[in-house]
């Protein structure tokens, strides 16, 4: 069994990595409602002025206790990721880190489906991994959207991409790892 789930994290791992590729390069699901600054270059360097370093910010800058000035309310919010210097066309190293996050992914998502017993149909298999891919990608994207104002195109855009991709390996992982209670039967005549 545990070269089948291997087998099931690298295959639907290196499935799910080409997924992603074809939904980001070809079909834009991962730009899908991310828009470009018009006029980049007093932001830029406004940033280098006033950001310390590279980081997470969340601005405006709130009150100890949390509550906006009454400057602050009804203006500007949001979050910035922000990386001082580095950047750079050359993605080997983040292409190289996504496809064993994807394999990773798909060999928990194999390993779960290993064991629940009963999941005697390939279809209910794969849903199965793909109900586990919704509840992870549903769940940070909705929160995402609800705290820090993603916009709601890219929200379901990312969704959408992640249900695509979980279905990819759930029928990988479906056709690798059959059901525990399945083999049970077998394992008893052999022992009898």
């Amino acid at each position: 069994m545990a070269k089948k789930l291997i087998l099931a994290g690298v295959v639907g791992g290196v499935a799910l990595f080409l997924w992603g590729g074809l939904s980001h390069m070809v079909l834009g699901l991962g730009e899908h409602g991310v828009q470009y600054l018009p006029q980049p270059q007093p932001v830029v360097a406004a940033m280098k002025a006033s950001v310390p370093g590279s980081g997470l910010y969340y601005f405006p800058l709130t009150e100890a206790s949390g509550k906006l000035t009454p400057e602050q309310e009804g203006g500007p919010w949001g979050i910035l990721v922000y990386h001082a210097s580095g950047a750079s066309m050359a993605m080997s190293r983040q292409l190289i880190t996504e496809c064993i996050l994807n394999m990773v992914q798909a060999l928990v998502a194999a390993f779960l489906l290993s064991l629940v017993p009963g999941l005697t149909g390939f279809i209910s298999r794969v849903g199965f991994v793909v109900a586990a891919g919704l509840v992870g990608a549903a769940g940070l994207s909705i929160e995402y959207w609800n705290w820090y104002g993603y916009p709601a195109n890219y929200t379901a855009a990312t969704i959408a991409d992640k249900l695509i991709g979980f279905a990819i390996v759930g029928l990988v992982a479906a056709a690798f790892i059959k059901p525990a209670a399945a083999s049970l039967p077998v394992e008893r005549a052999k022992a009898a």
